[in-house]
């Protein structure tokens, strides 16, 4: 019995909601096995965890705040995806987006709001985006692979943070303990229905990116050297000039990021401040096919997930690990369906020769003298 997988190129939308929905059958299933086990009524403990979520204004403004970094990471991982382009360096791009803004913070604190905040989100794009540059500029000069230098530059990000944290940066009035001062009030975001404007910054970008991919030339050119490198070339494009604007703008919306959760979360530059965002915004914006108005979607229900799962650690008192092996059964289920989407597997019988007449005519196929 032989075994072939075979890459179907447009898969139905029949098709892909069928795998989606036996995927979230199967993780619920598995999820109950686990839940049971551990004492607990699975179907209780799923009623809580969209309690724990949307159950009341107050949790649903968490479950918005929660989402609204996911949705702009993803954003901006997706354009460099769209390129081919393996950026997996929004940690990075994060951390030092975060780290300009909190310059600004710090040292033109006296500055009113309305002219401190515009400064810091433009120096929070300009840190993630020349941060975003440099693997860029080392790919488009001397190719080098941009999975590893991105994945590298997260480490140089982090430490230079903790360097700031720990010794230039560190808080006199703290009493020793190493952290950044907290911002003043007017280096922190306003809010607007109870929620920081990150959300409004957020639907922005998930309408002004997909314009920009599906009706301007840039966007256009991300795409086509995303299909073909050589068809980019052919049709007269500067490649060289198109991975640097695009990772430019990758890493700046990326670092726009880390601006917004300095400011309206944790008041502070920390070397927490991406709590696993830009690893988690990979995953949402290859399941979301790179479409930015179902980033927003999917981005939305990590948050859910992940509100549900820490609230029912406190009701069911279900330890940490466990909450995360039920996220990770269903990211899991999930991800494995993207599989089934775009991959059929057949199973055929072998063929074996019978005969010395059988064997020639076998090697003569191979060979493709014989159709």
């Amino acid at each position: 019995m032989q075994v072939r997988v075979l890459k179907q190129a447009n898969p139905t939308s029949k098709k892909k909601i069928l795998c989606t929905v036996m995927a979230l059958v199967l993780a619920m299933v598995l999820t109950s096995l686990l839940i049971a086990v551990m004492g607990h009524n699975p179907f209780q403990v799923y009623y809580s965890m969209i309690e724990g979520c949307i159950g009341t204004p107050h949790r649903v403004r968490q479950t918005i705040i929660t989402a609204i970094p996911l949705v702009i990471t993803s954003i901006g991982v997706g354009i460099a995806f769209r390129m081919r382009f393996w950026n997996i360096g929004a940690e990075g791009q994060i951390l030092m987006g975060g780290c300009f803004a909190t310059f600004a913070a710090l040292y033109f604190k006296e500055l009113p709001g309305i002219v401190l905040l515009p400064t810091m989100m433009l120096l929070g794009a300009l840190g993630g985006g020349l941060w975003a540059l440099i693997p860029a500029l080392l790919k488009a000069k001397f190719n080098t692979n941009e999975t590893i230098v991105t994945l590298m530059m997260n480490y140089i990000a982090l430490k230079w943070i903790v360097f700031l944290q720990y010794g230039p940066w560190k808080d006199p009035a703290a009493m020793g303990f190493p952290k950044i001062a907290n911002f003043t009030d007017n280096a922190i975001l306003p809010k607007v229905f109870g929620v920081h404007i990150g959300w409004i910054i957020a639907l922005s970008l998930v309408g002004a990116i997909y314009y920009l991919i599906y009706y301007t030339k840039t966007g256009y050119e991300i795409q086509v050297l995303g299909e073909s490198e050589n068809t980019a070339r052919y049709a007269g494009m500067n490649v060289k000039k198109v991975i640097l604007i695009a990772m430019m703008l990758s890493g700046a919306i990326c670092g726009l990021t880390g601006m917004i959760q300095a400011s309206a979360v944790n008041n502070t530059l920390t070397m927490d401040l991406t709590a696993g965002v830009g690893n988690t915004a990979i995953i949402i914006a290859w399941l979301s096919n790179l479409k930015t108005p179902w980033m927003l979607v999917v981005s939305i229900l990590f948050a859910i997930l992940n509100q549900g799962a820490s609230y029912i650690q406190t009701v069911y008192q279900i330890p940490q690990a466990a909450a995360e092996v039920i996220q990770g059964i269903i990211l899991f289920c999930i991800l494995g369906s993207q599989f089934f989407i775009h991959y059929k597997v057949r199973f055929e019988k072998d063929k074996y020769p019978v005969s010395g007449q059988d064997i020639a005519q076998s090697k003569l196929e191979n060979k493709g003298e014989v159709a």
